[in-house]
């Protein structure tokens, strides 16, 4: 009995957060009319369900906007993925002077909000003419001080033995890296990969600061415009049917990575 009443509580909590997906799906394919009138279907009036909201979005950039926002995502993840790798590997495993100081002004960086370096970064990127460029976006976030630090902990538990006898078989310091150090922490890759796509998929500050070009728009700041629009402020249908479309590829990466995402977080908690 006591399990069957944990499972019903775990039933009912899942229940209570899938909720506002459920409603999204709901108001983006329902009529202005019956947006506020139904908590979730009118269920008296299904002949009223409707796809124009997902027509309309053909009348702005939408595609355009979801190609930059999973091209500028996909590139970042790879990057800041491979170096945080690598910095985390030569933190964990190598021995050289002054790497306490690097790791003590490392951790004092992530303790500065990153709107304070804003106004600089900006007049940094106005200098190297990256303004309303993808550059100014990519460049700055290839590196993740955050993701440095989180590999170094996964590298830890690579064994020093495996990379002895690595070198002894005439292993380069890159094929180490590549081959032995990170199969052993790929359940971490997949849980930063997808912290990281998330993260800038949902970007929105900087992109909005930087992007001037409404055809270079991510869709956290397409869906802003969209909202700003008014032809759009009364109309919650499309914008619920423009954030259903936005979900979707991080739900799809979700799945894909639920396995090593789970065993990602869990890994830092178990020793053995």
């Amino acid at each position: 009995m006591r399990r069957v009443a944990i499972h019903l509580l775990l039933i009912g909590l899942a229940a209570v957060a899938v909720l506002p997906f459920v409603w999204l799906i709901c108001a983006s394919i329902k009529t202005p009319e019956d947006l506020l009138g139904s908590t979730l279907l009118p269920w008296g009036h299904l002949d009223h369900l409707t796809l124009d909201n997902f027509r309309m979005l053909r009348d702005q950039p939408f595609g355009r906007w979801v190609v930059n926002s999973i091209f500028l995502s996909s590139l970042h993840t790879v990057l800041v993925v491979t170096l945080s790798s690598l910095g985390g590997f030569a933190l964990a495993k190598y021995e050289f002077a002054g790497k306490r100081v690097i790791m003590v002004i490392m951790l004092g960086t992530m303790l500065l909000p990153s709107q304070v370096l804003v106004p600089g970064s900006y007049e940094l990127m106005y200098r190297l003419h990256w303004i309303d460029s993808y550059l100014a976006i990519i460049v700055p976030g290839a590196v993740s001080v955050f993701g440095i630090i989180l590999f170094r902990q996964a590298m830890i538990g690579v064994p020093d033995e495996l990379l002895q006898c690595g070198r002894l078989d005439g292993c380069s310091e890159w094929r180490l890296w590549w081959d032995i150090a990170l199969p052993v922490v790929r359940p971490m890759i997949g849980a930063y990969t997808l912290l990281s796509f998330l993260a800038e998929w949902n970007s929105f500050l900087w992109p909005q600061i930087i992007l001037q070009n409404e055809a270079k728009y991510t869709l956290p700041i397409g869906l802003n415009s969209l909202a700003g629009l008014p032809e759009y402020q009364h109309n919650y249908g499309v914008i619920m049917a423009a954030t259903l479309v936005s979900i979707l590829p991080v739900a799809v990466l979700f799945f894909v990575l639920q396995r090593d995402f789970v065993s990602g977080l869990a890994s830092g908690a178990v020793k053995g």
